[in-house]
């Protein structure tokens, strides 16, 4: 059943070891939007013939209403980074990962175990709703699904375009900006497709984090859709120029420290890795990259970043 009180307005154009690592004191939220996300490395595999040492899941909290979830290189090597996303009447999880067994995943343990702790500490009677969303449909996003399907109080978002557009009330699906209310923290959402039909950014106000899935990120951006990625990279740079975007946030790390080195296909050890957050000025850069290349899909390299036509 969807959440009956929901909010938008529409602009047209654990059970098993758990890394949780909190930020400092409660600091305040210009601070909170300013802080960079990678301030450690996070868990990102070991070396080939060590025992692995990584949790299943990392955590990491940005106050007490914003978490940052990584899947652990030992369990997947996608390693896909999750975000919650607490208001004051629902909470919102944005993608559920690369593996379906929770035995190996404990992913909906890991989130239960989350929201409990921040309603006991609210003081609050229950924990809120939760939507299941995704930034797009591929399987290293879409797998932990199913732990979540038998959930009370939990709605799952559809994973192809229009039942993206219906949910979240696009009328003009992917030209429409439209928001979502979690109560006391509206988040902004737009439709970049090019890299899969129904991918999504997210622009969470309250920390200033624009999240670009797998469109935009410190790796490699494959754009199975030329035409449609650079006019979504088009949306992107004009949104966050006209916003106070602190940092643009993908979902995975592929780029080395080493500017323009990406670690190779399939790698479940990544020391050195790039940090997760890119400045915004990372969507002009493509934005022009993308126009330089004109309508030919080209291989661009650049530090933090290599587009990679599919077919091309």
């Amino acid at each position: 059943m969807r959440t009956p009180s929901r909010l938008r307005r529409r602009w047209s154009a654990g059970l098993v070891a758990i890394g949780l690592v909190a930020c400092a004191a409660e600091p305040t939220v210009d601070a909170r939007r300013a802080a960079p996300i990678t301030t450690t490395p996070w868990i990102h595999g070991v070396a080939d013939g060590a025992t692995p040492t990584d949790p299943p899941i990392e955590v990491r909290s940005f106050g007490p209403d914003t978490f940052v979830l990584r899947q652990s290189k030992s369990v997947h090597f996608e390693a896909p980074f999750l975000f919650l996303l607490c208001g004051g009447s629902r909470a919102l999880l944005l993608d559920t990962g690369a593996t379906r067994d929770a035995a190996k995943f404990p992913l909906r343990a890991t989130v239960d175990r989350l929201l409990e702790e921040r309603r006991v500490a609210r003081g609050d009677d229950a924990a809120p709703p939760l939507i299941v969303a995704h930034t797009h449909a591929h399987g290293d996003h879409v797998a932990g699904d199913r732990q979540f399907q038998d959930r009370p109080n939990t709605t799952i978002v559809g994973r192809r375009a229009p039942e993206v557009a219906a949910f979240f009330e696009f009328v003009e699906w992917p030209r429409d900006i439209v928001t979502f209310d979690l109560g006391e923290r509206e988040l902004t959402l737009l439709g970049i497709p090019g890299h899969e039909d129904a991918s999504i950014a997210l622009f969470d106000e309250r920390t200033g984090w624009l999240l670009t899935g797998d469109t935009v990120y410190p790796g490699r951006l494959y754009v199975r859709d030329w035409p449609a990625f650079k006019a979504s990279i088009h949306r992107l740079a004009r949104f966050a120029r006209t916003h106070d975007v602190s940092w643009v946030v993908g979902t995975h790390v592929e780029m080395s420290t080493t500017p323009g080195v990406d670690f190779p296909m399939g790698a479940t050890y990544q020391p050195n890795e790039h940090p997760l957050e890119l400045a915004p000025a990372v969507l002009d850069e493509l934005e022009a990259a993308l126009d330089d290349a004109g309508d030919t899909p080209t291989r661009i390299v650049r530090a933090s970043f290599i587009v990679e036509p599919i077919n091309r």
